[in-house]
């Protein structure tokens, strides 16, 4: 699984870039192409798997269903509140998929955060509420590389 991923604290437009990305709501399939003309299936999930009380396990078993090969997806940086073992911090979830095999291609950190998530490209959008959200948008699709 090739996976991409915004993280940022509630209220960072987490959902709302995610949406301008992939023309999805939440939970749904789109056909994706990068800028070298490449096409794939995308899997995007809007909500932050943390405010949806979802596990790494669960998040795995929905991904599969989706029989994509990609899948975009956002974290809060830090642990539910009510329970940090179960939905634990970004950097915890993003291990977890590692060690199941997925390859975490993009990150995008959203907001002043002073995190480095275990992705082969990273990219910090400090000023994401102070810019228009397309202006932040197609700075994350070329730092995805999509059209």
């Amino acid at each position: 699984m090739e996976a991409h991923v915004l993280i940022g604290n509630p209220n960072t437009r987490k959902s709302t870039l995610l949406r301008c990305l992939s023309g999805c709501f939440n939970r749904s399939v789109r056909d994706m192409e990068t800028v070298r003309g490449d096409k794939f299936k995308l899997y995007a999930r809007a909500s932050a798997l943390q405010e949806s009380r979802t596990t790494v396990a669960a998040f795995q078993e929905e991904v599969a269903r989706s029989r994509c090969q990609q899948v975009l997806f956002s974290l809060w940086p830090g642990a539910h509140p009510h329970d940090a073992q179960a939905w634990p911090d970004a950097i915890a979830y993003l291990e977890a998929l590692q060690r199941a095999g997925w390859v975490i291609r993009h990150a995008a950190v959203l907001g002043a955060q002073p995190l480095r998530p275990p992705a082969q490209s990273v990219v910090t959008l400090p000023s994401v509420l102070d810019q228009p959200i397309n202006t932040s948008a197609a700075q994350l699709r070329q730092h995805f590389g999509w059209k």
